[in-house]
């Protein structure tokens, strides 16, 4: 088994550990304001995390490319409140045409 196996099988139990441990330790009582009030803004920061992460790096190096420039129509139209399929559309579209205008 590879070192990069053995991390994603550690960090597997890691999380499964932690989700049992949180269960068990506040089963009874709710949690603490300070956890209450951030525990709805870790998804939103992880997916953002995550968005910027695979829109801007590749590999080791920051690339700016048309996957840039589809996130930033995609950002535009959500905060014209344009619908999902709308937004996916128009970030597909501008990602096809900067890379057809030859952004790589």
């Amino acid at each position: 088994m590879t070192a990069v196996w053995i991390a994603v099988v550690a960090v597997g139990l890691a999380t499964v550990a932690l989700k049992g441990a949180g269960t068990v330790v506040y089963a009874d009582r709710p949690l603490p304001h300070r956890v209450a009030v951030v525990m709805p803004l870790l998804a939103p920061a992880l997916l953002a995390a995550l968005v910027v992460g695979q829109t801007a790096a590749d590999g080791r190096a920051l690339v700016v490319d048309a996957r840039i420039a589809g996130v930033a129509a995609a950002a535009v139209a959500l905060a014209l409140r344009a619908p999902l399929l709308a937004v996916l559309g128009v970030a597909a579209g501008v990602a096809a045409g900067a890379r057809a205008l030859g952004a790589a």
